[in-house]
């Protein structure tokens, strides 16, 4: 009779080498920031309760730290466990208030309401606004977007699956805010790519 998987520890399932693994991540993602649209192959550094995909996990752990409030979207705060491993591996408290979040991890992407609803920085402070670290199960077989903007030569295609609701348009009234706005990385089970506020979504013309 087969026996039912134990629950991931609070304690495992970090970087096992937390220097060389953050290092690689850092440089990943700050390379998927710096060219928008582009996919970045990341390997599995760690393993989260689920339904942290343990890129999501890598990603978290390199980039959040006790001065960095994590928001967890409500099926990361109702999971077994995921709060407790992120407060462990990264130090970050985790708030309840999307506006108080410098990261937040969303596992469910097209029940996220609203991306204004997160900390947009200020025009003196624009770094002062909310990561938004979003787990997809594609980057490459979802509805082809497009984008332009610092970073990107000409226009890049993006087929990340799923998005939030209306993100066309919510996508537009963030970036008409910048440099006010929030980042985005999409983490999908095998890398990561990422939507800075600079990136410009290209309108189909009608």
């Amino acid at each position: 009779m087969p026996t039912a998987a134990a629950p991931v520890s609070a304690y495992d399932g970090g970087l096992s080498d937390p220097v060389r693994g953050s290092q690689l991540v850092f440089r990943l993602v700050m390379d998927a920031m710096a060219r928008p649209g582009t996919v970045h192959h990341i390997p599995a550094l760690t393993r989260p309760p689920k339904p942290l995909y343990p890129v999501t996990g890598a990603v978290i752990s390199t980039l959040a730290d006790a001065d960095t409030p994590v928001w967890l979207d409500p099926p990361l705060a109702k999971a077994e466990g995921v709060g407790d491993w992120v407060v462990f591996h990264t130090g970050a408290p985790v708030t309840q208030h999307q506006s108080e979040a410098a990261f937040a991890v969303v596992a469910a992407p097209k029940t996220l309401s609203a991306l204004n609803g997160f900390a947009l920085g200020s025009h003196e402070y624009p770094d002062r606004s909310t990561t938004i670290i979003l787990q997809v199960q594609t980057l490459a077989d979802g509805p082809v977007l497009e984008f332009e903007g610092p970073g990107i030569d000409g226009r890049i295609p993006l087929c990340a699956d799923p998005l939030p609701q209306h993100f066309a348009a919510q996508w537009r009234s963030n970036r008409q805010a910048f440099p006010r706005g929030v980042d985005l990385i999409l983490a999908a089970p095998d890398g990561v790519a990422a939507l800075p506020r600079s990136a410009r979504l290209i309108v189909p013309e009608a």
